[in-house]
């Protein structure tokens, strides 16, 4: 393999997509060089020049980068982001690194999110923030800025503000109302 197509692949470098594919032996899945999964072994990877070599060797394609091109159903498409958020809510996450990772622009991917859950990512990641901040103060005897940083929220003001804004209590009011 040249060294070229390594790094691109490493590199998630989309000045390569349509020039060549990766299949990963391992998987039996092939990839644009793009593709934000986690890099493969080296000695794993397969070069293809088109995708159509890669499916003739019984390579599937990925369904995080589609490069067969196919889009998924919007509502599987959202699910998918939905299950991202709940599962990364600590990490700092914006609409442009949403759509970044899910191959879209930051416009079609908060329009297609809201008509599908009626909120907006934002909303819905917030949503995430704050239960899994009222599960730590229920749970834990944590100080309430660091249960904020926990769930993704390190400016203690803010977390607190939007905490209060979404219950009607501040962290600590809440905490104390859980024991009385």
């Amino acid at each position: 393999m040249h060294e070229r197509f390594w790094q691109a692949i490493v590199t998630n470098d989309a000045a390569y997509d349509g020039t060549f594919y990766y299949a990963v032996m391992t998987t039996g899945i092939f990839c644009r060089p793009s593709c934000k999964s986690r890099p493969p072994k080296r000695e794993n990877v397969r070069i293809f020049i088109d995708r159509q070599g890669a499916m003739a060797e019984n390579y599937r394609p990925c369904k995080r980068c589609r490069p067969d091109g196919a889009r998924l159903p919007d509502e599987e498409w959202v699910m998918l982001m939905k299950t991202h958020i709940e599962e990364r809510y600590a990490e700092p996450l914006t609409l442009t690194i949403l759509a970044d990772h899910f191959y879209a622009s930051v416009y079609h991917l908060q329009r297609t999110f809201k008509r599908v859950l009626g909120v907006t990512p934002l909303i819905y990641l917030q949503q995430v923030r704050i239960e899994a901040a009222k599960r730590l103060l229920h749970e834990t005897d944590q100080a309430v800025s660091a249960i904020g940083v926990q769930v993704g929220m390190p400016n203690a003001a803010h977390f607190a503000t939007l905490f209060q804004k979404k219950t009607g209590l501040t962290p600590t009011e809440f905490r104390q109302s859980i024991f009385t």
